[in-house]
Protein backbone atom coordinates (compact mmCIF):
# COMPACT_ATOMS: atom_id res chain seq x y z
CA UNK A 1 0.00 0.00 0.00
CA UNK A 2 2.67 2.28 0.61
CA UNK A 3 3.81 2.31 -3.31
CA UNK A 4 0.17 3.52 -4.27
CA UNK A 5 0.09 6.22 -1.40
CA UNK A 6 0.89 8.89 -3.52
CA UNK A 7 -1.14 8.02 -6.06
CA UNK A 8 -4.32 7.73 -4.11
CA UNK A 9 -3.81 11.23 -2.58
CA UNK A 10 -3.69 12.66 -5.96
CA UNK A 11 -7.15 10.81 -7.00
CA UNK A 12 -8.44 11.73 -3.61
CA UNK A 13 -7.69 15.17 -4.35
CA UNK A 14 -8.85 15.18 -8.17
CA UNK A 15 -12.01 13.46 -6.55
CA UNK A 16 -12.56 16.34 -4.45
CA UNK A 17 -12.61 18.86 -7.00
CA UNK A 18 -14.90 17.45 -9.23
CA UNK A 19 -17.39 16.89 -6.33
CA UNK A 20 -17.15 20.34 -5.68
CA UNK A 21 -17.59 21.57 -9.00
CA UNK A 22 -20.64 19.09 -9.62
CA UNK A 23 -22.11 20.59 -6.58
CA UNK A 24 -21.02 24.36 -7.75
CA UNK A 25 -22.98 23.90 -10.59
CA UNK A 26 -26.41 22.42 -9.22
CA UNK A 27 -26.39 25.30 -6.70
CA UNK A 28 -25.82 27.68 -9.77
CA UNK A 29 -28.49 25.98 -11.68
CA UNK A 30 -30.95 25.88 -8.55
CA UNK A 31 -30.63 29.75 -7.86
CA UNK A 32 -31.51 30.34 -11.82
CA UNK A 33 -28.13 31.03 -12.92
CA UNK A 34 -26.87 29.38 -16.45
CA UNK A 35 -23.44 28.75 -17.90
CA UNK A 36 -23.83 30.41 -21.06
CA UNK A 37 -22.85 33.59 -19.48
CA UNK A 38 -25.63 36.16 -21.32
CA UNK A 39 -28.18 35.14 -18.48
CA UNK A 40 -31.56 34.06 -20.81
CA UNK A 41 -33.87 31.97 -18.76
CA UNK A 42 -34.58 30.11 -22.32
CA UNK A 43 -30.54 29.05 -22.80
CA UNK A 44 -29.85 25.61 -23.18
CA UNK A 45 -26.26 25.46 -24.05
CA UNK A 46 -26.44 26.98 -27.46
CA UNK A 47 -26.43 30.34 -28.72
CA UNK A 48 -29.05 32.61 -26.71
CA UNK A 49 -32.12 33.87 -28.47
CA UNK A 50 -31.04 37.31 -27.73
CA UNK A 51 -27.29 37.02 -29.32
CA UNK A 52 -28.98 34.67 -32.75
CA UNK A 53 -28.42 36.23 -36.28
CA UNK A 54 -31.28 37.67 -37.66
Amino acid sequence: MKEYIGSVIVGVILLAVVALVVIRMVKDKRAGKNSCGCNCPGCSGGRCPSQAKK
